[in-house]
């Protein structure tokens, strides 16, 4: 669980590279592209420019490098040849990295073209949800202090928090200890302590919080078809407080 400095140097360059592939895309993801055209243009800047590894494929056998989950999918959305981003679309794309044996997850919005004003308040307030969880960690505060703050953010905005699916640890392996709920009661759950290194990931939805998942046994949607937006970091506990790991210049 908790990672050496040396471990930590890895994860930090995992980090970094992760960050450079969402630079990539932040020209690439628009109108008329096909998410399986994303999932391979990841895939090929993964192992060809980085010289990584896209840790998602083959992963529970999962047979892609990303995740592509647009409007009412909340997570695990499976790229796709037939579908084709469009104009007003929101879409989560999540891209897991490894390199020397560690690995680093984050997941980023896009909107395409001209967005609704409801759907980008929704993206906008989820990234507010998760940097409001990330600015709780610290030596010595405790996993329902982060949990707490992503949801009190979430509900005094007027969205609900979805919780079958939450953060974890990471390292070696792509989900370690512990689970990082995005809600729960501050004081209360694991201490944190100097050297973890988990991802931090909230989603919200517009309607319920409910959720249900398709015959292809990867893909969740809203069960009420309302909206749903998420964001994800690694992130770091340091001596003073943290640190991400997939910073982007913009997220």
């Amino acid at each position: 669980m908790i990672k050496t400095p040396q471990q930590l140097a890895l994860m930090r360059e995992s980090g970094r590279l992760l960050a450079q592939v969402f630079s990539m895309l932040d020209g690439f993801v628009v109108a008329g592209r096909s998410t399986l055209e994303l999932d391979s243009a990841v895939e090929t800047f993964i192992r060809q420019k980085l010289q990584a590894r896209p840790a998602s494929l083959g992963q529970y056998d999962y047979p892609f490098s990303i995740n592509t989950s647009i409007n009412e999918v909340v997570c695990h959305g499976m790229p796709s040849a037939k579908e084709i981003l469009k104009d007003g679309d929101i879409i989560n794309i999540d891209i897991t990295l490894e390199k020397d044996g560690f690995i680093a997850d984050s997941s980023k919005m896009y909107m395409i073209g001209n967005v609704t004003p409801k759907a980008r308040r929704l993206v906008e307030m989820t990234f507010e949800a998760m940097w409001a969880g990330i600015r709780q960690v610290k030596p010595g505060a405790r996993l329902g202090d982060i949990g707490h703050a992503i949801q009190y953010h979430a509900q005094a905005n007027g969205y609900s928090v979805v919780r079958e699916y939450c953060g974890h640890g990471i390292g070696r392996d792509m989900h370690e200890e512990p689970q990082i709920l995005h809600f729960g009661r501050p004081g209360t759950g694991l201490e944190l302590r100097e050297g973890m290194v988990f991802t931090i990931e909230p989603m919200l939805n517009q309607g319920s919080a409910k959720v249900r998942s398709l015959k292809d046994g990867w893909t969740v949607v809203t069960r009420d078809n309302s909206l749903s937006a998420q964001w994800e970091h690694t992130v770091a506990v340091t001596a003073d407080g943290f640190e991400v790991l997939t910073l982007q210049p913009t997220a």
